[in-house]
């Protein structure tokens, strides 16, 4: 009798809810998507007696996941360790389910079940079981995909999918709490650090990984972070070249990402060395520029003249004088023109600094400063507060090998869009997967290559020795030369690789006058770029591995402590003091089309006019 008793519930608490999937269906009869989705989501809901769950937990959320998928709210009536029992809310609806948990083994099962339903259900969109657990388990997948995943947009697929409607702070705190759940709270990345860095360290021998805490609380200021692959790459076949620029995170303790990056062969960006700090100050920058001179002088017996290429911020300025007094800091040249432009707001004027800023001589510089000056004499005082030697062409003593603005800041925008929501070792993991995926396609890419030079290089070799057919050339002794063209004599010494026209020495490619010159005595002029332009040097460049870094489950719960192991090895860093305030931050739009490298203007060597070139120029010979 009990038996029968029990398959008659069941019968009939699978009819009820086959009669509310019926109804549900008739309800979206307009989308048969929606409805095929609907049979299969509501099939799956459906309780019987005897079914078991593998915990208390799991059968409250099935629960809650039935009555929402019905459209009706259930109320808790007991919910203990050894038993769980609720009831439709609606008062003199029979439905009700009692689970109890097995003897001797952790699973519960259903004992009791009344499966019908007398009340009409909830009738508008609201949901009392539409928690912000609830929330966080059914955007945890999309979530995992998606880290920018908004909160608007969760509103929008819950009602589109459950037809439930939460609020935006319940949709925020969802997601928070799927975040965590998947990649751990704000507060346990900056603990994980110390094992993170000697993680590092211990799969990738010779990189540089530290963490500074400060305080008595032990609150994080610095961690930095440099692969030996990078080291190596940048020491042994990179041009001498820095890029040096930070990007401010928005994420809950704030913070700042500094980066020290340089340029490849091919004119694909390189990060040398990342840091994050608590807060973008003097003090860190000279941090960041100490750890830098390290990393450089630990790994190099001869340091090369670097060049540096920043926005040349007071911090900046200071630590790259302080730590390395001989390089070349110039200013990006996108800053310097956004500058000029916002200055003196005039198309013409902006014209003509262009063609004073890629001037190879100075005598082309003075010419094009006086053709501003004539035009507003306001420009005479900018030109003393932004002095050319730290960004024209003709004046600035570094070697930029023709790169003259900060590729580094997209990036770095990208990453902070990316991460802010992660914490800081997920954070850092990211970036270290995207070095990872350039370091092997860069490398399979180098194995491919059969020129001589890489793509970008022989491009540009490929234009100058089209250009060199308008030149006549005398041949002055073995070495040097004389080109003559309509608008100058140039003079090229193939020993010394100089041309009077200075590209040839700025470039480290040679100019039109140099591949006249090499073409007429026999020689390849692809053989007289600079080697850093090689595919030899491109491979190298990628030859080492960045090694994964295993799973945190199989670290040790304390690392080597701060300051690269100087601390103790018990050490708990803490987050930092700066924390976001309440609010909607201000977004900065950044335009990617000003990211991109400002478009030279061609002057023609003949007619002198602006527009087009040499080879290009209409007027008769």
């Amino acid at each position: 009798m009990m038996q029968m008793a029990e398959q008659a519930l069941s019968t009939v608490s699978n009819a009820n809810a086959d009669v509310a999937l019926a109804s549900h269906m008739a309800e979206n009869a307009y989308s048969p998507v929606s409805s095929m989705n609907a049979a299969v989501s509501l099939a799956s809901h459906t309780l019987s007696i005897g079914q078991e769950f593998p915990d208390v937990d799991t059968c409250r959320r099935t629960l809650k996941d039935i009555a929402i998928a019905l459209h009706f709210e259930i109320r808790i009536v007991k919910s203990d360790r050894s038993r769980f029992i609720a009831k439709c809310s609606k008062e003199g609806c029979p439905w009700r389910v009692h689970v109890a948990k097995c003897p001797g083994v952790p699973t519960f099962t259903i004992r009791t079940l009344h499966g019908e339903h007398t009340c009409e259900g909830v009738q508008n969109l609201h949901h009392q079981q539409a928690s912000v657990g609830w929330v966080a388990r059914s955007v945890e997948a999309r979530v995992r995909d998606n880290p920018q995943y908004k909160p608007k947009e969760i509103l929008q697929d819950i009602r589109d999918q459950h037809g439930v409607a939460v609020s935006y702070m319940q949709a925020w705190r969802g997601k928070e709490r799927s975040m965590a759940a998947l990649h751990g709270t704000y507060e346990e990345g900056f603990k994980l650090l110390p094992a993170y860095c000697e993680q590092i360290r211990k799969t990738n021998p010779g990189s540089i990984a530290s963490v500074v805490a400060t305080g008595q609380e032990n609150s994080f200021q610095r961690l930095f972070v440099s692969y030996r692959a990078a080291i190596y790459g940048f020491i042994n076949a990179c041009r001498p070249l820095l890029e040096l620029d930070r990007v401010h995170l928005k994420g809950k303790y704030l913070g700042t990402v500094f980066c020290a990056a340089a340029v490849d062969a091919d004119d694909a960006l390189f990060p040398l060395a990342i840091a994050i700090v608590d807060v973008e100050s003097d003090e860190n920058w000279m941090w960041f520029m100490s750890e830098l001179r390290k990393l450089l002088g630990v790994n190099t017996d001869s340091m090369p003249r670097l060049t540096i290429l920043s926005e040349r911020t007071l911090g900046m300025v200071d630590a790259v004088e302080t730590h390395f007094p001989n390089a070349c800091h110039g200013f990006c040249l996108r800053y310097i023109s956004e500058n000029f432009r916002d200055t003196f707001k005039n198309s013409k004027l902006v014209n003509i600094f262009w063609n004073a800023v890629y001037a190879l001589t100075t005598a082309e510089f003075e010419s094009k400063i006086s053709e501003m000056v004539q035009i507003s004499q306001d420009v005479l005082p900018w030109l003393h507060h932004f002095n050319p030697q730290l960004w024209a062409v003709a004046y600035f003593e570094g070697v930029r090998y023709g790169h003259f603005t900060l590729t580094v800041t997209e990036l770095l925008y990208n990453w902070a869009l990316e991460c802010h929501e992660l914490p800081i070792v997920q954070m850092m993991e990211h970036i270290r997967h995207q070095l990872t995926s350039w370091f092997n396609d860069r490398r399979n890419m180098g194995m491919r290559l059969t020129s001589i030079l890489v793509p970008s290089a022989e491009k540009r070799i490929a234009e100058a020795i089209a250009d060199a057919r308008c030149y006549k050339v005398l041949r002055a002794n073995e070495v040097e030369f004389e080109i003559v063209s309509t608008e100058r004599t140039n003079i090229v010494d193939i020993r010394s690789r100089v041309c009077s026209c200075r590209r040839w020495q700025l470039y480290g490619l040679p100019c039109a006058h140099a591949a006249a010159a090499l073409i007429s005595c026999g020689q390849n002029a692809h053989l007289f770029a600079e080697h850093c332009f090689t595919v030899h040097s491109y491979r190298e460049t990628y030859s080492q591995m960045i090694y994964p870094i295993p799973d945190k489950s199989l670290w040790k719960e304390a690392g080597e402590g701060a300051e690269g192991g100087s601390a103790k090895v018990d050490i708990t860093i803490r987050p930092p003091k700066t924390r976001r305030p309440p609010g909607r931050p201000k977004k900065k739009v950044l335009r990617i089309e000003s990211l991109k490298r400002p478009k030279r203007v061609v002057q023609c060597g003949r007619c002198h006019m602006l527009g087009h070139s040499q080879k290009k120029c209409t007027l008769p010979m």
